[in-house]
């Protein structure tokens, strides 16, 4: 299980004390956009110091993550959510965490993988990660790679979502961050980022909608696989993909994908549930716009 630390107002310096690093700028190298709101900046996804030598666009492309076949049906109970009580949020996402860590950990042991589960950051005040600080452009929830973090504005999330009283719309943001330490666990993200550094920003953009798209992707592997048990419905269904479209980029953005794109791969992955279908690194370009 993950490690959950709940921040209250004036405990958000002790959330790095616990992780054990200092705080970085979330403008150095490694910091994206987030996709948990549409107007977000700073979904800082950072290269772990101990994310050990690169195996080149293998890492990308052959990843043992796309081998082991579907995830399998995932058994998930979650509680009753009160959007209106920020306990009852926060006990509906680290009980959707606790299935995500059984569903992924045992995905990675059959394909031969190490795997670890995320550290859990959830908070209600301002504070900082070892991406930064957050919140920062009404990000509602981040994942960071140097800490292994999970992190998660209980109220801010519900913000984001416009009060929203549908669990799907809080599964998809949780199950979309978790899609990154997935890639993260994987070598996917340490070679993003170093495929990523010195390139023009077109082609940085375009490894990053191929990040974003893939993680879109995970999140559905993990939805498909578990939608039985959650019991959304076919409604839920759809709301999440309306969801993802309202999610993806706009204006002068491209760094998320196209609503249409962010669809086609939320629900490849949903139909599919498995990995191997979310290689969106072997995609054509007009895949990933």
């Amino acid at each position: 299980m993950g490690i959950g630390v709940s921040l209250t107002l004036g405990t958000g310096l002790a959330a790095v004390a616990l992780t054990g690093f200092l705080a970085i700028s979330a403008m150095l190298p490694g910091a994206d956009t987030a996709w948990s709101h549409p107007a977000a900046l700073g979904d800082v996804t950072a290269e772990a110091d101990d994310a050990g030598p690169s195996t080149g666009a293998s890492t990308l492309t052959d990843n043992p993550l796309y081998l082991a076949g579907e995830l399998g049906e995932v058994t998930c109970e979650t509680p009753a959510l009160d959007e209106e009580d920020p306990e009852s949020v926060e006990g509906f996402v680290h009980a959707l965490a606790d299935c995500l860590d059984r569903a992924w950990g045992s995905y990675f042991a059959d394909a031969g993988m190490e795997f670890t589960a995320p550290n859990r950051v959830y908070w209600y005040t301002e504070g900082h990660s070892p991406c930064g600080a957050f919140p920062t452009g009404n990000t509602a929830a981040f994942y960071c790679q140097a800490n292994r973090g999970l992190y998660l504005g209980v109220e801010d999330i519900v913000e984001a979502s416009a009060g929203s009283d549908r669990p799907e719309a809080y599964t998809f943001v949780i199950s979309h961050e978790y899609g990154h330490h997935v890639q993260g666990q994987s070598r996917i993200l340490a070679e993003f980022h170093s495929a990523r550094a010195g390139v023009p920003r077109a082609a940085a953009d375009e490894l990053t909608r191929r990040n974003e798209l893939q993680a879109n992707c995970l999140g559905g592997v993990f939805f498909g696989a578990a939608e039985d048990h959650l019991g959304f419905g076919p409604r839920g269904r759809e709301n999440i993909l309306d969801d993802v479209v309202r999610r993806s980029d706009r204006g002068l953005g491209h760094t998320h994908g196209s609503g249409e794109n962010g669809r086609l791969w939320t629900a490849h992955g949903m139909d599919r549930v498995d990995p191997g279908a979310c290689n969106t690194w072997d995609a054509p370009e007009e895949l990933v716009r």
